[in-house]
């Protein structure tokens, strides 16, 4: 009757709980005392009730005697039962009274609770890590021990959640689930999808506190940080290489292993990284989606209109220790320094020549080929150099963009203009070592030093006469 009455007469004298039967004030004493006198014969585990041992032994059975009448589910649990049929009907009875969150059972409201409160009540034992629910914790536990149970069984890829095994699964399947509402793009992951949708708002929630730099992803601010710090935490066991990323670490070990997994399917190219392949399938498409808006260059590359902009603002950044040249580019700068140690890695195995760069070896190894790939469209003159083709064609067009800024002379080629300059400036940097004579041309010095040496290598073939 006193279920019907309300009426609680047991009374506990620690706490104000009270109960209607004097079992349940006896089972509820134990939580105080700590008392646990049921204990299981095949593990550790004990009991303040009999029925808790008797739900717990079904763990050891495998046992799920309560079985749900709409799917095939099973259970070892009457409460987990009872539970699980809220997926059917939608029943969410426990209400956040801090938001619209609702659940369908009073431990989920609970956790969730924590995220308003903040609370962290579980500690790791190994290092200042606290977490809202016991079961982060426990995932949190296997990046100490590094134990990955759940394994996919459709290739070696091994995971500490199930969560992360069933989104990996996805990458078998192709399955994508989660559609954007406004473009076509569809993800495997509920999060990738949200992250997708900053791209149409423009949302940028994540701000770094050092510059005006703003992220959509909480990951992005992070790692963007590290430009700041310098920090690199990422250190290659092989060099002394560190980077700041972990993915920029792996894609470098390949330059140690020599792999390269993504290949052309178009020529015998294969590249290291994805980006790169995507870059290099431009050059067989054409395809230049990167626009300057003060020109009208296009570029395959976001790199390469970087620095093309700097023609247009005329910024130098990577400056030589070595002497006054600037370059806008890095790659230029790395080359030029070569000059001053004189390395030249390239060597053309037809002959003993050698070079600093690798596209000087490759137009060198035209000499040896005679290929002459360039042909000009208005007469029959063909080049191994599309330089000498440009040039060329200003013997046609008339062309001659170089002007001297001291007289009226204009010239089709830099070269011609810079030795044109020494005519007025009087300098003649090319200095005879057998005597003082000196010239503003190489050439001419060339021409000089056969009148020491005596050489006369150009023949007339009607008579023995030769000049120098």
């Amino acid at each position: 009757m006193m279920s019907h009455t309300g009426e609680k007469p047991f009374q506990c004298d620690m706490c104000d709980s009270a109960f209607s039967q004097k079992h349940h004030l006896k089972h509820h004493m134990m939580t105080h005392t700590g008392e646990k006198p049921f204990q299981c014969d095949m593990c550790d585990s004990a009991f303040s009730q009999k029925g808790h041992l008797k739900s717990h032994m079904r763990t050891h059975t495998g046992e799920k005697p309560f079985q749900c009448d709409m799917c095939d589910s099973t259970f070892s649990q009457k409460g987990l039962l009872k539970s699980h049929m809220m997926t059917h009907t939608g029943e969410k009875p426990f209400q956040c009274d801090m938001c619209d969150y609702a659940f369908s059972q009073k431990r989920d409201l609970k956790s969730h609770m924590r995220t308003h409160t903040g609370e962290k009540p579980f500690q790791c034992d190994m290092c200042d890590s606290t977490f809202s629910q016991k079961g982060l914790l426990k995932s949190h536990m296997m990046t100490h021990t590094g134990e990955k149970p759940l394994q996919c069984d459709m290739c070696d890829y091994a995971f500490s959640q199930k969560r992360d095994l069933k989104r990996h699964m996805m990458s078998h399947t192709g399955e994508k689930p989660f559609q954007c509402d406004m473009c076509d793009s569809a993800f495997s992951q509920k999060r990738d999808l949200r992250r997708h949708m900053m791209t149409h708002t423009g949302e940028k929630p994540f701000q770094c506190g050092m510059c005006d730099s703003a992220f959509s992803r909480k990951g992005d601010l992070k790692r963007h940080m590290m430009s700041h710090t310098g920090e690199k935490p990422f250190q290659c066991d092989m060099c002394d290489s560190a980077f700041s990323q972990k993915h920029h670490l792996k894609h470098h070990m390949m330059t140690h292993t020599g792999e390269k997994p993504f290949q052309c399917d178009m020529c015998d190219s294969a590249f290291s990284q994805k980006g790169h392949l995507k870059s290099h399938m431009r050059t067989h498409t054409g395809e230049k989606p990167f626009q300057c808006d003060m020109c009208d260059s296009a570029f395959s590359q976001k790199g390469l209109l970087k620095s093309h902009m700097m023609t247009h603002t005329e910024e130098k950044p990577f400056q030589c220790d070595m002497c006054d040249s600037a370059f806008s580019r890095k790659d230029d700068l790395k080359r030029h320094m070569m000059s001053h140690t004189g390395e030249k890695p390239f060597q053309c195995d037809m002959c003993d020549s050698a070079f600093s760069q690798k596209r000087d070896l490759r137009h060198h190894m035209m000499t040896h080929t005679g290929e002459k790939p360039f042909q000009c469209g208005m007469c029959d003159s063909a080049f191994s150099l599309k330089g000498r083709l440009k040039r060329h064609m200003m013997t046609h067009t008339g062309e001659k963009p170089f002007q001297c800024g001291m007289c009226d002379s204009a010239f089709s080629r830099k070269g011609d203009l810079k030795r044109h300059m020494m005519s007025h400036t009087g300098e003649k940097p090319f200095q005879c070592d057998m005597c003082d004579s000196a010239f503003s041309q190489k050439g001419h010095l060339k021409s000089h030093m056969r009148t020491h040496t005596g050489e006369k290598p150009f023949q007339c073939d009607m008579c023995d006469s030769a000049f120098s």
